[in-house]
């Protein structure tokens, strides 16, 4: 049986494609910070961080056929380990963003300029921000002078584990919806086209790209086609919990989130949510053999995952304390 190593393996996406991997019948290592334990055979949990050099090298000793890796590291961190990576299984599965994307005119391709290579903003090409730092791992990789590699750019991807308006975290917005009090969104931001796909079905779409050779030296944007403005989900989250939302500007939004000039925080509604990110997934559906009426419709999808919410979320008291002191000043609560 060949074996895969799942790194962050209980996450969004991971928790999705864990069992998918375990009945197209390989033997599947996950790691995660978290206690769990396995019935089956084939399927085992190490709970340990991933990121100490050592625990890694002693997983690696497994000889994993393939290596899925769901990790979040700066750039330097993952230069520090590509090699390694590379150097100790047969293909490696990079989580990389469709973040790494420049504003698009039109439906986004595999081919679409990134930010890194286009942009002009010297504040954010000086940062280590989530976009960038993707990117830069996938330059990593092309560098190698290997090809057993494949980048993933997964778009926002949601669960009951994760959902998102705009910038705002489900803690946030199950919190705020739970005691009637409305969330602060940004105006430009309800208008732009955005693109959620239901962790499942990137789960599958990550799936069939292991140990598939055709995807090796290969870059894929693993999402629905289906898009819609914020603001039409901000309406189905209306309809579905009882949000309340308030719209302000762009400036306005991020003077609740930070009083730093510049941060990631800044970088992620600038360079993504405001844009339109409409997505052309024509490459990871012929890849996979599947086809685009299989995926779950987005409206379908968060009212599964919001009817199975957990009990207990809990949200940042600072985070909610400044967004309530923004609307009173406002008038608005």
């Amino acid at each position: 049986m060949k074996k895969i190593l799942v790194m962050g393996g209980t996450g969004v996406m991971g928790a999705h494609l864990v069992p998918e991997l375990i009945k197209m019948g390989y033997k599947v290592d996950v790691v995660s910070l978290e206690d769990k334990e396995s019935a089956n055979p084939n399927l085992r949990y190490f709970k340990c961080d991933i990121k100490d050099i050592n625990n890694l090298n002693e997983l690696l000793k497994n000889d994993y056929n393939a290596i899925v890796d769901f990790m979040i590291y700066g750039t330097k961190e993952f230069a520090d380990k590509c090699e390694l990576f590379l150097n100790n299984t047969d293909q490696y599965i990079y989580l990389s963003s469709y973040r790494v994307y420049a504003d698009a005119k039109g439906l986004i391709t595999e081919n679409t300029p990134r930010l890194l290579d286009v942009s002009k903003d010297t504040h954010y090409l000086a940062s280590d921000d989530y976009s960038l730092h993707k990117a830069r791992g996938e330059d990593r990789l092309k560098a190698s002078g290997k090809t057993n590699w494949t980048i993933v750019r997964p778009t926002i991807t949601y669960s009951n584990q994760r959902i998102q308006l705009t910038c705002l975290e489900g803690n946030t917005i199950i919190n705020r919806s739970r005691l009637g009090k409305p969330v602060v969104v940004s105006k430009e931001a309800m208008t732009a086209q955005t693109t959620m796909t239901w962790g499942g079905d990137v789960a599958k779409m990550i799936s069939r790209l292991v140990l598939n050779k055709s995807a090796l030296g290969e870059a894929y944007t693993t999402a629905t086609a289906e898009h819609h403005s914020w603001e039409e989900i901000a309406e189905y989250y209306k309809e579905l919990i009882g949000l309340k939302y308030v719209a302000v500007s762009t400036d306005e939004f991020l003077s609740i989130q930070s009083d730093e000039p510049y941060d990631n925080y800044r970088w992620k509604v600038i360079y993504d949510r405001v844009y339109d990110r409409m997505i052309d997934n024509t490459k990871i559906l012929n890849a996979t053999g599947m086809k685009q009426s299989e995926l779950v419709p987005l409206y379908d999808g968060l009212k599964s995952e919001l009817s199975n919410l957990p009990e207990n979320i809990f949200a940042s008291m600072a985070y909610s304390d400044r967004m309530d002191a923004f609307l009173v000043k406002k008038g608005l609560l």
